[in-house]
């Protein structure tokens, strides 16, 4: 792996005095842009704002396209397909090697330009890595929790357990010259590219990680190349962040931004209202017909490239028989749910897939029946005796998740489900092994257009259901590395087709409930376009009042 020398700071008198010259009055009344706020439900989850670990919907939205950047970007204003982002233009050298061209006089927010330097730091052991081995498909144990302090730079192994489920072959990044990168794989992969451009795959200062006193100092202020720069992180109440003038997509059109935490969804829908928010986000569809009331104000969103799942522990006695896992998801009126908590506003899919998945979407895969009949008598066959099943629950962290686990409940009970919901305020108590852990809600999302960012990367040997102890299916491992290194693109649709078939009916890890949608509202007098995800763009071209 090449590692270029450190980029030295040289000029800095000179630069400094350039700056004397320039009239004081100027500069102060430079800067006339709006400042928003916008009301969401959580910031993020881990309390950090490093992407390698807040690998969740909230912290989607506080990043793309704001904050992080990847070598391959996504038209989030179109469809979410890739165009170029940091890196310029690509070509495969072969089947294990892509070499990028990166974009000149991309500025970091400390001032630096981005170079090849860079991109080898951010794919690097001491950043990504750690002690892991590209080609090894044991599963690296992770557990869900918000870093502590630390003197020095030690990785939390949640990073090494998202970098090897992200990049399971990736053997080493090497610097062709200042502009020229080539990513090396262990491996055949025809999803290289779809990796460069999914989350996680993204550049940071390689000096600004250096500075910083320690990981988490680093992680609540990263240095990156997005349109806005951090000011002020205070987790679990806001971030805030200010234009960074240098981006090389353009000046942004805000001053600065704040997220701003606010659970409940009236406070949020009433702090719009009285103009002390600008956006107020995850709108359930319940509520969009009173905000649209209203004249001045505008509801925008849709369905997204992610699926609301219920997850099962197997590991839990009452879950430990297939059949009991399979009663559960015959039980469910998927229908009914979309109908009675979104007014027809999203849909029930084929499964964990999405149709941009080209030839590899399984056009005639469906969920698995609704049939309370069957249910009972699967519940007869595994010999259930009515033992209370314990439902994780989180307080409405997905729209409307209340209302439906409550629905859920109501439907289990129907068949002799006995599931009790027990609230619980965080993810990390969500995620805690023990006797009581047996169902949960998540959501599972395709990061691009290939079922290894879905089914292999969240239900495969590093997926978070295997690397926090939930489940584990052999049959599926040896799939999930046939998709990750296979060619084959007729043998890889039928391998995922036989891992639709463990995962959600034999030997069942979850149960898509519905595709999700997110709404959000605003001031109709804000020319603002939704992207078709948890994203929210404020670049360029999409902010004008």
């Amino acid at each position: 792996m090449i590692h270029p020398s450190r980029r030295s700071v040289v000029g800095l008198g000179a630069a400094a005095a350039g700056t004397l010259l320039l009239p004081r009055f100027a500069i102060a009344q430079a800067d006339n842009r709006p400042a928003i706020t916008i009301a969401v439900q959580k910031v993020t989850n881990s309390n950090t704002l490093d992407v390698m670990r807040e690998q969740s919907n909230v912290g989607e939205r506080v990043f793309f396209s704001s904050l992080w950047e990847a070598l391959i970007g996504k038209n989030w204003r179109g469809s979410l397909e890739t165009v170029p982002g940091l890196a310029t233009e690509w070509r495969r050298i072969d089947e294990q090697t892509v070499e990028l061209k990166l974009r000149p006089g991309v500025k970091f927010h400390n001032g630096d330009e981005m170079t090849a330097e860079d991109v080898v730091f951010s794919f690097g052991r001491e950043r990504m890595f750690g002690s892991t081995e590209a080609k090894n498909r044991t599963t690296i144990k992770a557990f869900e929790q918000i870093p502590t302090p630390r003197p020095g730079k030690e990785l939390p192994p949640e990073v090494s357990a998202t970098a090897r489920r992200i990049w399971p072959d990736l053997l080493r990044v090497d610097a062709v010259d200042k502009y020229t990168v080539r990513f090396v794989n262990a491996t055949p992969d025809v999803t290289l590219e779809g990796r460069l451009s999914r989350y996680g795959s993204n550049i940071l200062s390689r000096r600004g990680w250096e500075e910083a006193a320690s990981y988490l100092d680093w992680a609540r202020k990263p240095v990156t190349t997005g349109p806005y720069k951090v000011v002020e992180f205070k987790p679990d109440v806001s971030l805030t962040l200010e234009a960074h003038d240098e981006y090389w997509g353009g000046r942004p059109p805000l001053k600065r931004i704040r997220f701003v935490e606010v659970p409940e969804v009236s406070s949020r829908v009433n702090g719009l209202i009285s103009g002390d928010y600008q956006f107020a986000c995850d709108i359930p569809p319940d509520q969009i017909a009173g905000i649209e009331k209203n004249a001045t104000f505008e509801v925008q969103g849709g369905t997204i490239l992610n699926h609301r799942l219920t997850v099962f522990d197997k590991n839990h006695a009452q879950l430990a028989n297939p059949l009991m896992r399979r009663a559960f998801t015959h039980a469910i009126d998927r229908q009914a749910i979309v109908d009675s908590l979104w007014s027809g506003r999203t849909r029930v899919p084929r499964g964990l897939q999405w149709e941009y998945y080209a030839d590899m979407f399984q056009a005639d895969w469906t969920v698995p029946e609704y049939n309370p009949a069957l249910a009972q008598d699967l519940l007869k066959q595994a010999n259930y005796k009515g033992d209370a099943i314990p439902y994780r629950l989180l307080n409405n962290y997905y729209t409307n998740q209340v209302a439906t686990a409550q629905i859920l409940v109501e439907m289990w009970k129907a068949v002799g489900l006995n599931v009790q919901i027990e609230t619980k305020e965080n993810w990390t108590q969500i995620m805690e092994r023990s006797n009581t852990r047996a169902v949960r809600d998540w959501s599972n999302s395709a990061p691009f257009n290939d079922p290894v960012s879905s089914i292999v990367a969240q239900h495969g040997p590093n997926g978070q259901q295997q690397q926090i102890g939930e489940y584990a299916n052999a049959e599926v491992n040896t799939l999930s590395e046939f998709l990750e290194t296979s060619t084959d693109r007729p043998a890889r649709r039928k391998a995922f087709r036989r891992m639709l078939e463990i995962c959600e009916r034999e030997d069942p890890a979850y149960t898509v409930l519905h595709q999700n949608a997110v709404f959000t509202a605003k001031p109709k007098s804000i020319k603002w376009k939704a992207a078709p995800a948890f994203a929210m763009d404020f670049r360029a071209g999409n902010f004008e009042v």
